[in-house]
């Protein structure tokens, strides 16, 4: 009854009603919806956010499954599409104006929603509203819909980036995404003289935030061993006043309430953008919310691993199905997804196991990932090793494509991990040499690039480095604490 009560709870997705009176034919081409998507492609467009890495990379996240949402409209149709959350940073256009009180002081603003839509016409007006974005241009869209409607299983893909004529920028005004990259290039100061203008304001900074460092530390320290957490962590890279100021909430909290985080023991926290527990069984605090939100999540602790222990039944019952291939899950920048979302996920995954017998070994699987994913309509093997399984994949098919890929999943495997060693050693060899405090790099950033960046860093040795905090990253910054971020392949 708890876990039908949990599961219905965070289940739960707000039903948008989105107004279509203009159109009457449901039916809408790859390439018209390309097209009536244009106004939103380019106010999310990640070639616009170079100046801002971690933004760039949640759009960039996001588009992926957008478009794998809309190819599997196109081509199984809706009964295989599953709900979609998706956060996207949105730029201040000619077609935004309205929402300049949403905007951050970058220039754009966040938006989130969920997709629940079954039809391609639907999702795109869903997305365009969303964003507050015009719908009026999709009235012409009548009379190509009359005549081309594209028969199931030969839609066109969606995919990123989106190549537009040169002619469209001269038309429109917009810039061209492509040519900012190239004269951004072009004119990419050397490492040596960046570090000479910037390293000053970065010790500076750095300096400054020695008081707000030390009682990060000590705040983390105090709960960690206070209530038995595993660890606190936080989901994005907010910098050490935003990151003090959670901790100095959450302790507030233990001390007006010290009974309500008891349930906390053993769990890692993760300070995020919604409450709940995540797939990994992580506990997350939005940072949004209140002390009452917390407080609640805290009581229902005891249901959510019940869930969660029903969660890794069902991941070794699959493993046993799929010859010893295990299901993980990988963290992304964008939504997170929440325990309840993973055990739907492979809850249905495992009645579609079950409907069929699969003739695998035991064992022929062992040592093998995988990760399943709603919006995808076909199986692909990751650069990394694992597989991407659609939850509505044919297990005979499926079975076929372990069998086929198995070889070059150990090998890109057995090549991530020797990348991974060769990377640790280069880091450590960083921080000795170059005497630095910290050598982090972000998520976007593989080991083949980490590798050569660390080697060339080595190989210049500058002293203006010497007791910096550096993220491998790809531009220049100097973040708000002193930490510097150079790209990987910056110019000696």
């Amino acid at each position: 009854m708890y876990l039908a009560s949990l599961l219905r709870r965070t289940m739960r997705v707000e039903s948008k009603h989105v107004a279509t009176h203009f159109v009457q034919q449901r039916a809408l081409s790859g390439a018209d919806a390309v097209s009536a998507l244009r106004p939103f492609y380019f106010a999310v467009h990640p070639d616009f956010f170079g100046q801002y890495p971690r933004e760039r990379e949640v759009n960039e996240n996001s588009l992926k499954r957008l478009n794998g949402y809309l190819e599997n409209l196109q081509k199984s149709g809706a009964r295989s599409v599953q709900p979609t959350k998706l956060t996207f940073y949105v730029r201040e256009t000619k077609d935004s104006g309205d929402m300049q009180q949403d905007l951050l002081h970058f220039g754009f603003r966040s938006v989130s929603f969920t997709l629940h839509t079954k039809d391609v016409l639907s999702t795109v007006v869903n997305v365009l509203k969303s964003c507050s974005l015009p719908v009026e241009h999709m009235k012409g869209l009548k009379a190509s819909m009359e005549t081309a409607k594209t028969p199931p299983g030969t839609g066109m893909p969606f995919y990123r980036p989106i190549k537009w004529d040169k002619t469209y920028y001269s038309f429109t005004g917009f810039r061209d995404p492509e040519q900012e990259l190239q004269q951004a290039k072009r004119v990419e100061p050397k490492l040596s003289s960046w570090l000479r203008n910037n390293e000053p304001e970065a010790t500076k900074r750095h300096s400054a935030s020695l008081p707000r460092r030390d009682e990060l530390k000590r705040l983390k320290k105090e709960l960690c061993q206070r209530f038995s957490l595993a660890d606190i962590r936080w989901q994005r890279s907010w910098g050490v006043t935003h990151r003090c100021c959670q901790l100095q909430s959450l302790s507030r909290l233990a001390q007006q309430n010290p009974e309500a985080l008891i349930n906390l023991q053993g769990h890692t926290v993760v300070f995020t953008d919604q409450s709940g527990m995540n797939a990994s069984g992580h506990v997350m605090l939005g940072t949004m919310d209140v002390h009452h939100q917390w407080t609640k999540l805290f009581e229902m602790l005891p249901n959510y691993r019940s869930l969660q222990q029903q969660t890794e039944w069902l991941k070794e019952r699959i493993s046993l199905l799929l010859g010893g291939a295990q299901v993980i899950h990988v963290d992304r920048l964008g939504p997170v997804q929440s325990i309840a979302e993973h055990y739907s996920t492979l809850n249905t995954f495992h009645k579609r196991l079950m409907s069929r017998c699969l003739r695998l070994h035991p064992r022929s699987l062992q040592g093998l990932a995988m990760t399943l994913e709603n919006d995808r309509s076909t199986p692909s093997l990751h650069e990394t090793g694992h597989f991407i399984i659609p939850t509505n994949c044919d297990p005979p098919k499926l079975q076929a494509f372990f069998q086929s890929h198995a070889p070059e999943a150990r090998r890109r495997i057995q090549r991530k991990n020797q990348l991974q060693a060769e990377e640790d050693v280069a880091v450590k060899a960083c921080l000795h040499s170059l005497s630095l405090r910290s050598l982090s790099k972000e998520p976007s950033i593989s080991s083949s690039q980490m590798i050569p960046c660390c080697q060339r860093l080595l190989e210049q040795r500058s002293p203006l480095m010497q007791g910096l905090h550096i993220c491998i990253s790809h531009f220049y910054s100097v973040m708000q604490d002193g930490d510097i971020c150079i790209p990987w392949d910056w110019k000696s």
